[in-house]
């Protein structure tokens, strides 16, 4: 087999270069849209379950969902959605970046899961320094009205930003960023960077050479009439599980940072050992293995299909569905 390239009859890998990039584009933003646009509401959940205090509002998953719900209904679950959305600009950088140090480390002779190691942890890097400012207003907004869901530690409102359930999604967001830029300026936009980069980068790096390894895995078991873009987003599941588990407590840690404004990442992971001792590590896992296997495997299932789709004509007798 050619270095991720070919195998047999079909490739499994499109590299970057066998790409119409004007069809690839577009297709991957409207693609990213739609998964974050489904999967939204799982991110809100499990961003409250990991700034809660114990377990003093939510008792999981579930129960975030239906008091959330209960409380707000569908806008509840879709607290900070379009700043959020913001997103598919830094996933356009993300992927580029990614295809890019891709290609430029196949030229020089690098096998696929190293290639994917070292393009992954790149696109975060990008990505997350485009992205963390949106993330901060987003999560800000995530949590707003969490008290109204039951618990006495239930206020989670750092900022003290006084709303009603009749103010619009964009002044509560301009609201927050004003707040933000008066306590903090510019720099309050970047809080829990480090963090975010320490949780991330590794996450990405991880993920995508999980997944190649992974779809080399199943490709061997697998009976020769199983769909090649079912395995890979199969694949993408199972990368998302075991990059999950690994650094689930560095993204409980970036929330809180970002969250409830702890001046470090030795602050917040003192408070968490305080509050919750081994628990820790498994504070909002659900909702995460939830949220990264099926948001794997709807990225896997839009990203190789819009490969497929780009893909230059002289490959196009060597793609398998």
């Amino acid at each position: 087999m050619a270095d991720g390239s070919t195998s047999g009859t079909f490739l499994r890998t499109i590299e970057w270069d066998m790409m119409d990039k004007r069809k690839f584009f577009p297709l991957s933003m409207l693609s990213s849209f739609s998964v974050r646009c489904a999967l939204y509401p799982l991110t809100v959940i499990k961003t409250q379950l990991q700034v809660q205090f114990r377990n003093d509002i939510y008792k999981g998953m579930i129960d975030a969902g239906i008091k959330i719900y209960r409380a707000e209904g569908v806008p509840g679950l879709y607290r900070g959605f379009w700043i959020s959305s913001v997103q598919i600009v830094s996933g356009v950088f993300y992927i580029s970046t990614y295809e890019g140090v891709r290609h430029l480390l196949g030229q020089y002779g690098a096998n696929q899961r190293v290639k994917s190691l070292v393009a992954g942890g790149c696109a975060s890097l990008v990505g997350q320094t485009i992205i963390v400012p949106f993330d901060v207003i987003s999560q800000h907004a995530m949590v707003l009205g969490m008290g109204a869901h039951g618990g006495k530690n239930g206020a989670v409102n750092p900022l003290g930003i006084n709303f009603d359930k009749g103010s619009s999604r964009l002044r509560i967001t301009r609201d927050i960023a004003r707040e933000i830029l008066r306590r903090d300026g510019v720099r309050g936009f970047y809080r829990g960077y480090t963090a975010s980069l320490m949780a991330y980068v590794p996450n990405s790096a991880m993920w995508w050479a999980f997944y190649h390894l992974y779809q080399d895995e199943l490709l061997k078991i697998a009976p020769p009439w199983v769909s090649h873009l079912f395995v890979q987003c199969v694949a993408g599941s199972f990368g998302g599980f075991t990059t999950t588990i690994i650094t689930n407590p560095l993204d409980i840690v970036r929330a809180r940072l970002q969250v409830q404004r702890l001046d470090s990442m030795s602050i917040a992971f003192r408070e968490l050992w305080h509050e919750e001792h081994f628990h820790m590590f498994f504070k909002g896992l659900t909702a995460r293995l939830v949220q990264s296997a099926a948001f794997s495997f709807s990225i896997i299932l839009g990203y190789e299909t819009i490969k497929r789709v780009s893909v230059n004509e002289q490959y196009r007798h060597m793609i398998r569905w």
